[in-house]
């Protein structure tokens, strides 16, 4: 028994983040009705490079069943209503104010359905002063500063993932998990509200930290702001290689072991982290010295065998066919996918990703 079977969740949803609240919801047992426009999701047509089927889809609406409503209409609003009357859970990321618009303001919806859990994704949430702002996941990535650590000294960048999107998801998940918890406890429901900003914001307090006790943190590319070595070396065959030392003990063991320099392990110069830092160059130097002296294959060897933390910089071709990767695969209206697992998947099974409006029909006369 899946821990969420026999709950109800109807998802007004579009692009990433309450997408992958409601996917995490179905993968525990939830029933998700999503709710789409009738030209669909917009993220249907982001590419379609899945046999035709958009990747972001594929990836983010495994297991939920979807319904075609026209909310201008007064019979699509009727569903909803009756949707929303029998519903544990509606998730919503609609752009600010436009559910209250459509005639279904959270309050009412609550008064209706006590027992209702309403979770409202938002770029800023539901007061201050960019409240009614739009905003999507690199415009957060910029607003919280994130960007400006993110690349080289020559330039800001672009995390490579949707991070601001993935992490309100999974907080909108974890708050709908928590509000269950308490309504089976006290037989209310909740109103929740989560941001893109908030989510990200929260992830930047160490460099806001930094910054407000008088260390602005700057741009390294891969490497780590305040410890070193900590970033990426070359092997002699030209395979960039990434190493953290975390410790004094490491960083003797590294020098000793892996660099076969037992002098430098000695070295007061560089026996500390604050000593190294102050060094940074030459420590850098030294060890770029010793791994360029060897191939990739010798140099991870000696790094396993002294236990030091490494990781080869790969590309996605090298995460294709990663040994530790796993994978799941989900049915789509174009044919299987296969994909990276989420956590936790193992023995579960995941259910197909939906065509547009392929439960429209079996919805309306369940509900009507």
């Amino acid at each position: 028994m899946l821990p969420l079977k026999g709950l109800l969740v109807v998802s007004l949803e579009q692009a990433v983040a309450a997408p992958l609240c409601t996917c995490r919801l179905a993968d525990a047992g939830a029933r998700v009705i999503k709710v789409e426009r009738p030209e669909g999701d917009f993220a249907r047509g982001y590419d379609a490079l899945a046999h035709g089927e958009s990747i972001h889809f594929v990836w983010l609406n495994r297991g939920k069943e979807s319904v075609v409503l026209d909310l201008a209409a007064d019979d699509d609003k009727r569903l909803l209503e009756a949707m929303l009357g029998r519903a544990d859970v509606l998730v919503q990321n609609l752009k600010p104010g436009a559910l209250q618009k459509l005639g279904f303001a959270v309050e009412r919806l609550r008064e209706r359905n006590p027992r209702l859990i309403v979770c409202s994704i938002s770029g800023y949430g539901e007061a201050g002063p960019y409240a009614r702002r739009k905003a999507y996941d690199l415009l957060v990535q910029a607003e919280t500063g994130l960007a400006s650590l993110t690349g080289t000294p020559d330039g800001p960048s672009r995390v490579g993932a949707s991070v601001a999107d993935i992490s309100a998801g999974l907080n909108a998940y974890q708050a709908i998990l928590e509000a269950l918890i308490a309504r089976g406890r006290t037989g209310e429901g909740a109103t929740l509200s989560v941001s893109l900003f908030d989510s990200l914001a929260e992830w930047m307090t160490v460099p806001l930290l930094q910054h407000e006790f008088g260390q602005t943190p700057r741009r390294i590319g891969l490497a780590h702001p305040g410890i070193s070595p900590y970033g990426v070396f070359r092997s002699r065959d030209g395979v960039e290689v990434l190493i953290s030392i975390q410790n004094d003990r490491e960083w003797r063991m590294l020098a000793r072991e892996v660099m076969d320099d037992p002098a430098l392990a000695k070295d007061p110069d560089f026996a500390t982290n604050i000593d190294r830092m102050a060094r940074r160059p030459e420590t850098d130097g030294r060890v770029q010295a010793a791994f360029g002296a060897l191939d990739a294959n010798e140099l991870t060897e000696k790094l396993a065998a002294a236990e030091i933390a490494f990781a080869r910089v790969n590309e996605m071709a090298q995460l294709s066919t990663h040994p530790h990767l796993r994978r799941v695969t989900v049915d789509t209206p174009s044919g299987p996918v296969t994909y990276p697992a989420p956590p936790g998947a193992r023995g579960k099974c995941f259910g197909p990703v939906p065509a547009l409006g392929a439960h429209t029909e079996a919805v309306r006369r369940e509900f009507l």
